[in-house]
């Protein structure tokens, strides 16, 4: 009964995959701040950056309200041109924040590790009349924690005057950012639209992107990219931002704004991979996959074995300990001579989600 326990548990570990979704939605009700941060940070941690303490007269700079459009409580991010700064930091006076984010106090699922995809999804509304500066006005980033490159966001979505004005979406893995993709600027002032961010945080890691036009279903801004350095070397962690940071140094192409946000979600090995590869087709794809002859002493083979279907395979036995396998493979044959006869666990995985476990058995070699 034991042995027969820890195999079901152990097949159950690499199937489940831990699909952790977080979501974090207006209510109306529930104090603006305290919401936020009972969801996107530790107790008792604070992940709210606003200009209050330099705006008093004006109370809290996130509020929530009911939106017709949507038919449903939304959060409200506001600044203004003056007084509005970063936080009252000394000495900073080119800039101004009104942002939310993820950081070392919040739960570790909501934090991006090197090796993990995550899937990131919300809304969000400019206004009608939106101005954006020939300056940076950042809505979203992702940023990394600690190493060299921290300073610089590896993502952001940067609202900038041009002509037309316009979305940029701006990466960097160093120091030089640059910007990979836009949409003009029109598209989004006064619509709602919902945003899908897919991240295989890795050097060699991917990034998907899809922002539509929640009304009209109209597809705004679609970037898919792979084989893409997805981490900035001596991070910690990475983490997303939200909100409205902004340049003060063309301040005169400022107005005091209103950006509207709802229904942010954040997800783990996400169903959907970075390239777009539903599981649980993955998976059927993958359930083909056999071993012969199982059991064996020599050498088996992956039947039905399609590279497309998976990126890695690895080996644990009974014990739930790792093998080293990489000079036994040969394309889709495993040596398994030199192990200890017993049960063993062959796993195939696509993008660190487990799409097939396969149980084989090693016996002895009887030479007569």
């Amino acid at each position: 009964m034991k042995n027969l326990l820890f195999i079901l548990s152990f097949i159950l570990f690499f199937y489940q995959s831990v699909f952790t979704q977080t979501l974090l939605s207006a209510d109306g009700t529930t104090d603006t701040y305290t919401l936020i941060n009972s969801v996107l940070a530790n107790p008792n941690r604070d992940v709210v950056e606003v200009p209050d303490c330099n705006h008093n007269d004006f109370g809290k700079h996130i509020t929530q309200d009911f939106d017709n459009q949507l038919n449903k409580n939304v959060f409200l991010f506001h600044i203004h041109v003056t007084p509005d700064n970063d936080r009252c930091k000394a000495g900073v006076n080119d800039r101004q924040r009104n942002e939310i984010k993820t950081y070392g106090d919040s739960p570790e699922n909501l934090i991006a590790r090197n090796g993990e995809t995550v899937q990131y999804k919300w809304k969000f509304r400019l206004s009608d009349t939106f101005k954006p500066s020939a300056s940076f006005t950042h809505i979203h980033q992702i940023k990394s924690v600690e190493g060299p490159y921290a300073s610089i966001p590896m993502i952001s979505f940067t609202l900038r005057k041009s002509n037309p004005d316009r979305l940029e979406l701006r990466y960097t893995a160093t120091t030089n950012q640059e910007t990979i993709a836009t949409a003009n600027l029109d598209l989004f002032r006064g619509n709602w639209v919902s945003v899908t961010e897919t991240i295989n945080f890795s050097n060699n890691g991917s990034y998907a992107l899809e922002i539509k036009n929640i009304a009209t279903n109209q597809i705004i801004l679609n970037y898919t990219t792979t084989n893409k350095d997805m981490w900035q070397d001596g991070a910690d962690f990475a983490r997303p931002k939200w909100g409205i940071y902004r340049s003060l140094n063309n301040k005169q192409d400022l107005q005091d704004e209103i950006v509207k946000f709802a229904d942010f979600s954040i997800e783990e090995n996400p169903k959907t991979l970075s390239a777009g590869i539903n599981i649980d087709v993955l998976k059927a794809k993958a359930e083909n996959i056999l071993l012969y002859p199982n059991p064996s002493s020599n050498e088996v083979e992956f039947k039905n074995a399609n590279s497309d279907n998976y990126d890695t395979i690895e080996m644990y036995d009974y014990a739930g300990r790792k093998m080293s396998i990489d000079k036994k493979l040969n394309n889709d044959k495993l040596d398994v001579s030199g192990f200890s006869k017993g049960l063993y666990f062959i796993v195939f995985k696509k993008d660190t989600i487990t799409a097939k476990v396969l149980k084989c058995y090693v016996k002895w070699f009887f030479s007569w």
